[in-house]
Order: structure tokens, then sequence, then C-alpha cells
């Protein structure tokens, strides 16, 4: 299912810059050797801060005044590990970094994973100038740390307007640069109920559908693009329903769909119905409703059938059942829904079949939505100003520096957070050799993902956000196996989440 590449890159060039070097679910798949970015010059409630902290500025440009001529130590924490080449590959680029501001000197902690990241900070940020002044985050890690005030915003680092003798930003992002953000990624940095923004996209994944591509050309069926057969205007033979249907024709004893996570499966239904999940303010937890209510017992409908299973039920990722090519005693899986960035956990080791890759199905094609996920980088207040602005200009450069984000995605399975990694000629070789070849999955992952940038989506960020999540995520697996009526799976999930917060 190749692309047309050059016409892609045009697309995004035609709204992405270049930049120059001063222009955070799922762990990423230990990938095959890929082709080598050349070198340019250019990811609950915790007890309050002292009154010692900062205050935060206004969003105004102001003169930051960073001595770059005085020694200064920062510490980022992240969940990298020096085992994977992605995380040998992070490490090089911070070197980099210190080659260009030699007076800065860069601390990466491996804090474990993104959940001990979060515990870690939380137990540190209630000293004064405890805790790193970087960390890999999700949005909910971030509303948890507010708590606390402990988060420095951005736009004042963002919007300054310094310039160096020959007219170049000193600290800020031009308009261009802001704009080089992947719409749904940059917006999730403020989507905290104040408009201020407090964490940048590093890099990214999504989910997309994998299936068999001898299977489905042999059946002479295509990649479904909406649900339900019955789905108004559109046609039955290209619904995830019919193509079900005809599969468990084929293959009786199959389950032709797995999906790697309720929880996203829950909250992308939303997102498409347009229907209440949550909200920042006022009443959280508003996912009890009809529309809701609605999509989970049609699903139902079609786990009776036997037409899918997810996570929660199998007890594993269902991609298990889609690679499974040898065991006879368990079901196979003719599709899989997962993360866009373990796209090496979907292709059979033994080359037995080529795996397509397409967007998910759609309540409405025309207006996709697609769940943003990965890690951001979030900067916190301290009270000496020197480390806060080095630490602002080591998120600058992650965030913008094209050869890291072309690097880092090429080796890790995830993809850039910047637009303008399409002009990268490394990374367009990389895209060039997408197939569904285990070597080349991730490649044919990335691409999909990027052809569908408009359809990002996050949720709202609060703390109890991460409870909501946890919460729905039970919701399939209690109705589908009749554990729970309808009714009392989404009264008690509800209460769940009211009982946390």
């Amino acid at each position: 299912m190749k692309k047309n590449l050059s016409l892609l890159a045009a697309l995004l060039m035609s709204s992405s810059v270049a930049t120059g070097l001063i222009s955070c679910g799922e762990e990423p798949a230990t990938p095959s050797e890929k082709p080598v970015v050349s070198e340019s010059t250019k990811e609950e409630e915790s007890s309050q801060v002292s009154d010692s902290q900062p205050e935060e500025s206004s969003p105004t440009a102001e003169a930051l005044g960073f001595d770059f001529n005085s020694d200064v130590e920062i510490e980022i924490y992240t969940t990298l590990s020096t085992s994977a080449k992605y995380g040998t590959t992070f490490d090089h680029y911070l070197e980099k970094f210190q080659e260009i501001y030699p007076n800065i000197k860069v601390t990466h902690t491996r804090a474990g994973g993104y959940d001990d990241v979060r515990d870690k900070i939380k137990t540190e940020i209630g000293v004064v100038d405890g805790g790193p002044n970087l960390a890999y985050c999700y949005s909910d890690h971030v509303a948890l740390y507010n708590k606390a005030k402990a988060v420095q915003s951005l736009d004042k680092f963002m919007n300054n307007k310094e310039v160096d003798e020959n007219g170049n930003l000193i600290y800020g992002l031009t308009d261009d640069e802001k704009a080089d953000y992947i719409d749904g990624y940059y917006e999730e940095g403020k989507g905290f109920g104040d408009g201020l923004m407090y964490s940048l996209p590093l890099y990214k994944s999504t989910e997309v559908l994998y299936y068999n591509e001898a299977v489905f050309e042999e059946l002479e069926l295509v990649a479904p693009t909406h649900w339900f057969k019955d789905d108004a205007g559109l046609t039955p033979e290209t619904s995830m329903e019919y193509v079900c249907e005809k599969l468990k024709e084929y293959d009786p004893n199959s389950i032709p769909l797995g999906y790697d996570s309720d929880a996203n499966w829950f909250i992308t239904m939303c997102e498409q119905y347009g229907s209440a999940y949550t909200s920042a303010t006022g009443e959280h937890f508003l996912f009890d409703n009809e529309t809701n209510r609605s999509f989970v017992e049609k699903f139902q409908g079609w786990y009776d059938l036997g037409y899918v299973t997810t996570q929660k039920i199998y007890g594993a990722y269902t991609s298990k059942l889609f690679v499974n090519t040898t065991d006879t005693t368990t079901a196979r899986s003719f599709m899989s829904i997962g993360s866009s960035a373990g796209a090496t956990h979907q292709a059979p080791t033994d080359g037995s079949f080529s795996v397509g890759i397409s967007p998910i199905p759609q309540v409405d094609p025309a207006n996709p939505k697609a769940i943003s996920q990965g890690p951001n980088i979030c900067l916190f207040k301290k009270t000496n100003k020197q480390e806060v602005i080095a630490s602002w200009l080591l998120m600058r450069y992650l965030t913008h520096d094209v050869t890291f984000q072309a690097n880092f995605s090429i080796d890790s399975g995830y993809v850039p957070a910047i637009k303008s990694v399409m002009e990268n000629e490394a990374y367009l070789e990389f895209l060039d050799g997408a197939d569904g070849t285990a070597d080349n999955i991730a490649a044919l992952s990335a691409q999909v993902c990027m052809d569908q940038t408009d359809a990002y989506f996050t949720s709202p960020a609060f703390v109890g956000s991460s409870d909501a999540r946890d919460a729905v995520n039970g919701i399939f697996a209690a109705v589908f196996l009749k554990n729970k009526t309808l009714d009392q799976a989404f009264k008690d999930a509800v209460a769940d989440c009211k009982a946390n917060n």
C-alpha cells in the first residue's frame, strides 16, 4: 500500500519551513538498521510548592538575559532505554546540543516507564527546586504537576522577540516555526483551561488498521473506511461490519478484528460521534450518555457474532492473533487496530503474508478523527532563572531540530512532531522503502500517520483524566461478556471516577 511520496511531501512542504538548530501508551519496537540522517549545524495530588517558587510571568516579550558564558546544569527525565538504538540516538543529540551551547551541561536520567517518571516527579516537586528541569510527560501528568504550580508555561519563551546581531531570534519561535508543529500535537499543550502553553510535542503515535493483504485480495475486500453497513450515504461494502461478516464466512473459527486498546476504542468513538467524554472544567465525567451507550450496544452485537475481541477480553495484545500463522488451537484474526509505533509487532516473523495499513474506520470519513498519543516535554519552574532558560533552549532544540526529529523517528517507530521532517532526504528515503514486510512495516505505518495529520485529537487534561481512561477501559469487556448490564457498566464507571477524585 504505497503512497505517492512526492505528492505527500509537496503538500506538507507547502505549510512548513526548514528549521535550523535554533529553530512523549507504548514503547517503540527495536527497529532494524535504517538510513542515518546527515548531521547539520544547525514524555494525583502533590504537596504545594513553597511561595519562594517564581511567579508565572505574562506571556509577552521580555528581555530574558541569559548568560551564555556562565556554566549551568540541567536535568531531563525520560523513559528511553540505553539498550535500544533510539535511546542512544537521543543521547547523541543531547551531545550535539551541548556543542552548540557549551555552557549548558545536560544530565539525562532514565526514570523507568511513563508512570515511573510521573511518580518520581510527584514526590520531588513538593520541595523547592526539587525534581528535574524537563521531563517526558502526558497531559494528565502536566495537570497533576500543575496542582503544585510546578510547571512553567512556555508562552513568554515562544513569543520572545529578542534577536542576535544577524536578526535571528535568540529564544523565541517564528510564526512559521510554530506552524511547523502538526496541529493536533501542538494544541495538546494548551488544553488545560487557561489558554497557556505548558508542553510541546516530542514525537507521537496514533492507531492504524493492519490487515492481511493476501486474504483481502483473495476475497476482493477493501480496507474499511467506516463502521456500519447502514451508515447513511456510505457504501455497505466499505464498512468494517461488512468486512468482518465476509471474513467470518471465509474462516468461521476466526475472530476477524482485534482491537489492542479498549480505552482508545471508546474514547475515539466518542470523538468520532461528537459525543461527550470528559471536560477539563466543571463536571468532568460526561461519558454516560445515550450516544455512547448506543455504540457500545452495537459493538456488543458484533462480539456476539464472533467478529471482534479486545485486549481486555483476550488478555493480551490482539496482534498475537493477527500474526498467528502456526497455532491451530488459537483463533486467528485478519485485522488488528493498534499503535502505529508498534508496527513491527504486527508483521508475521515468517513472512507468510504482507500487511496492509490504513487509517482506522470513521463515523464520518469526510471528518476523520484519530487519537494522538506519545510523549510531550514539559519545563519545570526553578528559582535559578539561568536553569529555566537553558532548559527552554533544549526543549526548543529537541522539538524543532529536523535531523533529531528525523533520526529519532526512523529509529523508534514513532512519527515526528514537525512537518518539515517531510523535507528531509533521509526521512523520505526511509518512507520510500515502505511495504508490509517485517523489515519495512514501520515506514509504512509512519507514512499512513503523516498522511492523516489533520485527523488527530486529544482529550481534555485534568487531575483525574487518567481515572476516566481507566474506567472506560472496562466498559466493552463488562458489557460484551455480560458481566454487567449496559446501564450498570456506565454507572459504575462514572462512580469509580468520582470515588477517586
